[in-house]
């Protein structure tokens, strides 16, 4: 008796197990005790969105893409969208990635490596491959700071039934959301929704607010894909930033 207890116990924390198991909801969704859905596990997207969010012909260091976007528009005002195309034409340089600086919220989420997710009653982890890059969402009801600006801005979640719903807020003004040059200022509010509608995928659905950059909020959404295969792990991945000097390489 003693032993299927323990059993169980071990059991709850991945696939719910007992009074802490839900009665109802996708039973192909695995739960945690507490009955929420569990996420836990390493993820990746795929598609092209880290290169261009809109529809995107493939060009140097990027693939094509089809638009992750609602509407295959990002509603940026007139002085926005002169910005967005003299960062595209620059990109080689201007994006901050080139530099090795952190991508942000949400850029980092659809970046072309994995990442592990880890999950509490009070917390949501994640680790990211690119350059061991993590997240930290708080889940326990607390606020976000005041008057302090993050790299990868400042996430506290909440349940909304099976959906773990994150704002992410205190964004400094020097993330772009993709390597065309799509991007926001400092007053970015992003609204995440993570909905796994099987046990290994997740349906992540971002909605963009930013009244400096954009004429109205906007959405976009695609799936995340569970890493199934028996080895999977994160594995070592480090930005390297470089500069070609004058002269190089013949001096």
């Amino acid at each position: 008796m003693v032993r299927a207890l323990a059993a169980c116990a071990v059991i709850a924390f991945v696939n719910g197990c007992g009074a802490g198991a839900p009665q109802d909801g996708n039973p192909a969704i695995p739960r945690t005790a507490s009955g929420r859905p569990n996420m836990q596990g390493i993820w990746q997207v795929r598609n092209s969105a880290a290169a261009d969010l809109l529809d995107h012909a493939a060009s140097h260091e990027m693939r094509a893409g089809r638009s992750v976007v609602d509407g295959n528009e990002i509603p940026y005002q007139p002085w926005a969208a002169a910005k967005k195309l003299e960062h595209a034409a620059t990109r080689a340089t201007a994006d901050p990635l080139s530099k090795c600086y952190m991508p942000g919220v949400p850029r980092i989420m659809y970046m072309p490596y994995p990442f592990h997710l880890f999950q509490t009653d009070d917390h949501v982890a994640i680790t990211f491959e690119w350059s061991q890059v993590f997240r930290l969402i708080y889940t326990n009801g607390s606020k976000p700071h005041d008057g302090i600006e993050f790299w990868m801005g400042d996430s506290r979640g909440r349940w909304e039934g099976d959906t773990l719903v994150v704002e992410v807020t205190n964004h400094n003004d020097k993330t772009w959301f993709d390597m065309a040059g799509n991007f926001h200022s400092e007053a970015l509010h992003v609204v995440e929704r993570f909905t796994m509608t099987d046990a290994n995928t997740i349906r992540y659905a971002v909605t963009v607010e930013d009244p400096k950059v954009f004429t109205r909020p906007w959405k976009m959404s695609m799936t995340l894909y569970r890493r199934t295969e028996p080895d999977a792990e994160l594995l070592e991945y480090e930005c390297y930033a470089y500069q070609i000097e004058e002269g190089w390489p013949n001096r």
